[in-house]
């Protein structure tokens, strides 16, 4: 995910509103993208319009960083600065029509994971429907360069645990309820196939280098 430092701003989505019919509806789409995430990225700067340090971290430094900051802050830059990095890293991973499946190296380091890709599928989404409350399910490279599926509550991300995601869900009702209600199985099923498996990748070779330290 690119670096980004104050004052933040919402990116615009990588495809039309409602280029990923029917498994995620164009209303969802703009009350997710125009409402949820631009209500994050606009408490997140007028958390830090008065933290003049604070402004020249990036992004990911706020949320590694989270505990070293002042106290008064440490939570509004977490929940809201984890919302502008989780929805940012969630829509950037989804294209219509989706890759098909994992390419590249990302593709063999599941299989050392699992036995096949299908395996894989089914671990994680196990692990988004059983995901209790809010958050979200990540596929994520742990400091021993090792695959790992974790769960994050609200919007918490793996950075503190020195983790780098590649991949994600987001499990807020709100990615979902409009068009599922209570149906959270449902809407995984559907999300699925719409994985940009090529971003995927990147983000795979990013945290590589990220790990190695490089």
């Amino acid at each position: 995910m690119p670096a980004s430092q104050y004052p933040y701003t919402t990116p615009p989505l990588p495809y039309a509103y409602d280029a990923l019919e029917p498994a995620i509806s164009q209303e969802t789409m703009h009350y997710h993208h125009d409402k949820h995430l631009q209500g994050y990225v606009e408490q997140l700067n007028a958390v830090l319009i008065r933290q003049l340090p604070y402004q020249e971290w990036t992004l990911e430094q706020l949320l590694y960083y989270n505990t070293s900051l002042p106290i008064p802050i440490q939570a509004a830059v977490k929940n809201n600065g984890g919302g502008v990095y989780n929805h940012t890293l969630f829509f950037a991973l989804m294209t219509p029509g989706g890759a098909g499946s994992p390419v590249g190296a990302l593709a063999r380091a599941i299989l050392q994971e699992y036995s096949t890709a299908e395996d894989f599928q089914r671990a994680f989404l196990a692990r988004a429907r059983g995901q209790f409350g809010s958050g979200y399910t990540f596929l994520a490279l742990s400091p021993t360069c090792r695959l790992r599926i974790l769960t994050t509550a609200n919007q918490d991300t793996p950075l503190p645990w020195n983790c780098c995601p590649i991949l994600l869900v987001d499990n807020w009702e709100h990615a979902y309820y409009l068009q599922y209600q209570n149906r959270r199985a449902e809407y995984l099923q559907a999300w699925w196939p719409l994985i940009n498996w090529d971003i995927a990748e990147e983000n795979y070779q990013r945290a590589l280098l990220q790990q190695h330290g490089t």
